[in-house]
C-alpha cells in the first residue's frame, strides 16, 4: 500500500473498537492521555512497567514501612536490597510492585525517587508523590520523606549547600533513631558520594556508621559501601567486605563487580578477575531469565569492560576476546544510548577487543576480524582510523607488503580529506563599525577556531598513526632504527613493544630498561612480566631470566600458552629445565570467603532469549504464526490499534520501509489490540490502493502482548513494542514503551548488524 493510503485509517480513530480490546482486566481508557502512557502521569511513562517478583537474593533487608499488605514490605525490602547495590531498574520495579499493592505507601514513592538517583527529573515527581501521602505516618517516615523531598526542592546550582543539608538531616535520622541501621547505611553512603561537594573528612567516622550496622547484620549489603569508602585510599581495610559483598547479595551484579576494584588496587588481578567474571555471569543470567536488553542496565557496559581488562591482565586472552566481541554483539538502542555512549557497550567492546589483539601481537586475529562487524562498524570518524592503523601494522608485522601499503594510502586518503575541510586561521572582526561588539561574528569566529582545533587533532591522530603503520613496515623489512624514529613520532606504543624494537636493533640495554619499566609499572601483571622474561633471556642474562620467570609462573594459573609471546617462551621454559606447560596451579588465599563457582552464577556470555510462539488471526480470518517465520528474520510491531493515532503513525513510518527490509530478507508483521471485525473494518478501509505492505493481525486478548511483556501489569493496559526475531526465532533486538517506536532507518541499520553476526550463545 502507498504511505498516503494509510490516510484512510485515520477516520477510524474515532470510531474503531477499543484499544484495549477485550481484556477484562484493563481499567478504562481515558481521551485526554495517549494509548500506552501511564494514567498516572508523565514519570510513570518511564522506567519498569512489568510485575517484580520477590528474587530471594538482593540481601539481608528488613526496613519497616507503613503498610498493612505484608507482601508490598516484601517488595520494599527487596527495593532497599537493589538500591544498596545500584539496581536502580529493578529497585524501581520493587518499589512500583509495593505501591500496586498498596497505593498509599508513601515510602514506596520515596524508594522510587531513591532509584533515580541519576534521573532528577524522574526523582523530584516520585518524591512529590510520597509528600502527598505523609499524613498519619511514623516520625522516621516523615524524616526520610522530607528529608528527600528537601534535597530536591532545593536550587541544584548551589548543590554543596543541598547536600549538607541532606547529610544534615540523614543524621538527625541516625540520632533519634539509633537502632535505625538502614539510616545508618544511607548517611555513610551520602557521606562519600560526590565530595567533590563536601568532602569526606573523617573516613574513620563513616567506617564507624558501617561497622555499627554490621554488629546488627554481618551480611548487610552495605558491605559494598566499605568497597566504596576505601577504594583508592586503603584498599586492604576493605578487605573482609571485598570477600564479603557477592555473597551478601548474590543476585546483584553490581555486589560481585565493587570487589574486584578492591583487588585490582592491590595488585590480585586473579581474585578482580573471578569477581568480574562473576558480576558478567549474574548480570547475563538475569537478562536472558526475565527478557531484559543490556542497554537497559546503566553500569553493565562497565562491569563487563572492567572484566575484560582483568582477563588480559592474568593472561585469559581468548576469554577477554570472547567476551569484548560479546560486548560488540549487544543490541543497541537509542531510546537508551546513543551508539557512542559508554552504556552501549559497543564502544568499549571494540575499544577492548583492538587493545587485547594488539597487546598481544595477534595480528592474524586482527586481519581476520578487520572487515567484520566486529571492528569495521565503528562509531566515529577516529574509529576507522584506528582499526586502520592497526590493520596496517598487522599487514606488515605479518609481512604482508601490498596491503600494508594500502592502509597507509587510506589513512593518506583520510589525512588529504581533512585538511581541504581546514579552514584557514584567519581573524575575523568582532567589533562592529561603531565599536560596539559584534557577537554574532564573535560567535561565528569562535566556532570556525573550533572546527580549525577539531581537524587539527584529528589529523594529528592520522599522522601519529602513519607514523606506527611506517615504522612496523621498518621494523619488518630489517630496519629497527628507522622504526625507532617513526615509533617515538607515534609517541602511543607499549614500552614492550619498544622493547623489542630496541632488542632489534641492538640496543640490548634500552630492551631491557624499557622492559623492566613495563613490568614494574604494571606489577602482577602477566603480559609485561613474560615480556620481560624474554627480552632477559635474549640479552644474555639467563639467571634474571629465570628468577623473572619464576614470578611469572605464579601468576599464570590460567593464562593462555598459545598467544604469540608465550608460545616464544615456551622453548625458553624447556632450556630451564620445565615442561611445555610451565604454568602452577594456584592456591587462593585464606581472606576470600566462601565463593561460589563461577558456572552457578550464570552464563559467560550475554545471548538473545527464545521468542514466545504465538498463533494469532488476521483481518481476512486467516491464522498467522511466528512459526510461519521460521528459518527468517521477522520485526513484529505491537501496536495499541487504530484508536490510537501515533500507532497509526508507527505503521505509516513502516509501510514506505517495507521493501528496505525485504530487500534485507527481513519481514514485518503487526498485532494489534483491535478485535479481528474491527481490524477487518480498518484492512477494507484501506484497499483503495491494494492490500497492506504487511500482515496485520489481531491480540485482543492480549496474550501476545503479555508474553511478550508488552503490558503494564501495574495499570493492566497493552504497551507499544518492537521486536527483531532472528532466523532461529532469538530475541535480537527490542523496545518497549510508551511511545512507538518510529525510528525505522536506525532499525533496518542494526537489524542488519545484528544478524551480520552470529547469535551469542551463553
Amino acid at each position: 500500500m502507498r504511505v498516503g493510503s494509510l490516510c484512510l485509517f485515520l477516520p477510524l480513530l474515532c470510531t474503531s473498537a477499543s484499544a484495549v480490546g477485550a481484556d477484562a482486566d484493563a481499567p478504562a481508557t481515558r481521551p485526554d492521555i495517549l494509548a500506552g502512557h501511564s494514567l498516572h502521569g508523565e514519570v510513570f511513562d518511564d522506567g519498569p512497567r512489568n510485575a517484580a517478583y520477590l528474587m530471594g537474593n538482593t540481601g539481608r533487608i528488613h526496613f519497616p514501612v507503613t503498610t498493612k499488605i505484608p507482601r508490598a514490605q516484601q517488595f520494599f525490602d527487596q527495593g532497599v536490597g537493589q538500591l544498596h547495590g545500584f539496581w536502580y531498574l529493578e529497585a524501581e520495579r520493587s518499589f512500583r510492585q509495593a505501591a500496586a499493592l498498596d497505593p498509599d505507601c508513601a515510602m514506596a514513592y520515596w524508594g522510587m525517587a531513591m532509584a533515580n538517583t541519576n534521573n532528577e527529573t524522574r526523582a523530584k515527581q516520585f518524591i512529590l508523590e510520597a509528600a502527598k501521602r505523609e499524613k498519619n505516618l511514623p516520625l522516621v517516615e516523615n524524616l526520610w520523606i522530607d528529608s528527600l523531598n528537601a534535597y530536591y526542592r532545593a536550587d541544584p546550582k548551589d548543590n554543596k549547600a543541598r547536600k549538607s543539608n541532606y547529610i544534615a538531616a540523614l543524621k538527625k535520622i541516625v540520632a533519634d533513631f539509633p537502632a535505625d541501621i538502614e539510616a545508618k547505611a544511607f548517611l555513610e553512603v551520602e557521606m562519600w558520594q560526590d565530595t567533590s561537594q563536601v568532602p569526606l573528612t573523617d573516613y574513620e567516622a563513616a567506617d564507624a556508621l558501617l561497622a555499627d550496622v554490621f554488629k546488627t547484620e554481618p551480611m548487610h549489603p552495605a558491605q559494598h559501601y566499605r568497597i566504596h569508602l576505601w577504594d583508592e585510599k586503603d584498599a586492604k581495610r576493605a578487605l573482609a567486605a571485598a570477600a564479603a559483598c557477592g555473597p551478601a547479595s548474590p543476585g546483584i551484579a553490581h555486589m560481585w563487580h565493587m570487589p574486584g576494584h578492591i583487588y585490582s588496587d592491590l595488585q590480585r588481578y586473579e581474585d578482580a578477575a573471578y569477581q568480574q567474571e562473576a558480576s558478567a555471569r549474574v548480570d547475563h543470567a538475569y537478562m536472558m531469565r526475565d527478557r531484559v536488553m543490556p542497554y537497559q542496565i546503566h553500569n553493565y557496559a562497565h562491569n563487563n569492560e572492567w572484566c575484560i581488562r582483568d582477563l588480559t591482565h592474568v593472561g585469559r586472552v581468548h576469554d577477554a576476546i570472547d567476551l569484548a566481541k560479546n560486548m560488540i554483539e549487544l543490541p543497541r538502542n537509542p531510546r537508551y544510548t546513543l551508539a557512542g555512549n559508554r552504556g552501549s557497550g559497543n564502544e568499549l567492546g571494540r575499544a577492548r577487543l583492538i587493545g587485547v589483539l594488539t597487546l598481544n601481537e595477534m595480528w592474524d586475529d586482527y586481519i581476520a576480524l578487520a572487515d567484520t562487524p566486529y571492528l569495521k562498524e565503528g562509531d566515529s570518524p577516529q574509529d576507522e582510523i584506528t582499526r586502520l592503523r592497526y590493520l596496517g601494522v598487522a599487514y606488515f608485522a605479518k609481512r604482508q607488503w601490498e596491503k600494508g601499503a594500502a592502509q597507509i594510502s587510506a589513512l593518506e586518503s583520510a589525512k588529504a580529506k581533512l585538511q581541504a575541510e581546514l579552514p584557514p586561521h584567519v581573524e575575523a572582526p568582532t567589533t562592529k563599525p561603531d565599536g560596539k561588539a559584534d557577537d554574532a561574528a564573535a560567535a561565528k569566529q569562535k566556532e570556525k577556531e573550533k572546527l580549525r582545533k577539531d581537524l587539527s587533532d584529528r589529523i594529528a591522530g592520522i599522522d601519529k598513526a602513519l607514523a606506527h603503520v611506517r615504522g612496523q613496515q621498518a621494523l619488518s623489512a630489517g630496519d629497527p632504527k628507522a622504526a625507532l624514529e617513526l615509533f617515538n613520532k607515534a609517541g602511543d606504543l607499549h614500552k614492550e613493544h619498544l622493547a623489542q624494537a630496541h632488542l632489534k636493533a641492538g640496543d640490548k640495554s634500552k630492551a631491557e630498561e624499557l622492559a623492566k619499566q613495563a613490568a614494574d609499572g604494571a606489577k602482577n601483571q602477566v603480559y609485561p612480566l613474560a615480556n620481560y622474561v624474554e627480552i632477559l633471556h635474549r640479552c644474555g642474562k639467563t639467571q634474571q631470566s629465570r628468577e623473572a620467570f619464576e614470578r611469572l609462573r605464579a601468576l599464570t594459573s590460567r593464562t593462555d600458552l598459545d598467544t604469540p609471546l608465550f608460545v616464544r617462551l615456551t622453548p625458553i621454559a624447556q632450556e630451564l629445565g620445565w615442561p611445555r606447560d610451565w604454568r602452577i596451579p594456584r592456591s587462593l588465599p585464606d581472606d576470600l570467603g566462601e565463593r561460589p563457582s563461577l558456572d552457578s552464577l550464570g552464563p559467560f556470555r550475554w545471548s538473545p532469549s527464545p521468542a514466545p510462539a504465538w498463533d494469532a488471526v488476521k483481518a481476512d480470518g486467516k491464522s498467522i504464526s511466528l512459526a510461519d517465520y521460521r528459518g527468517k528474520p521477522v520485526v513484529v510491531i505491537f501496536y495499541l490499534g487504530y484508536d490510537c493515532l501515533h500507532c497509526v503513525q508507527q505503521l505509516h513510518a513502516f509501510a514506505p520501509a517495507t521493501k528496505d527490509f525485504a530487500d534485507a530478507g527481513i519481514s514485518l508483521v503487526a498485532l494489534s489490540t483491535d478485535r479481528p471485525d474491527a481490524l477487518r473494518r480498518a484492512v477494507e478501509a484501506a484497499k483503495t490502493d491494494g492490500d497492506f505492505p504487511f500482515p496485520l493481525a489481531s491480540d485482543s486478548s492480549l496474550k501476545i502482548f503479555k508474553a511478550y511483556h508488552a503490558y503494564d501489569d501495574f495499570e493492566k493496559v497493552p504497551l507499544h513494542a518492537t521486536f527483531l526475531i532472528d532466523a532461529q526465532g532469538l530475541v535480537r533486538w527490542q523496545d518497549i514503551s510508551a511511545e512507538p517506536y518510529t525510528d525505522t532507518k536506525f532499525l533496518l541499520g542494526e537489524t542488519k548488524r545484528l544478524l551480520a553476526q552470529p547469535a551469542a550463545r551463553g
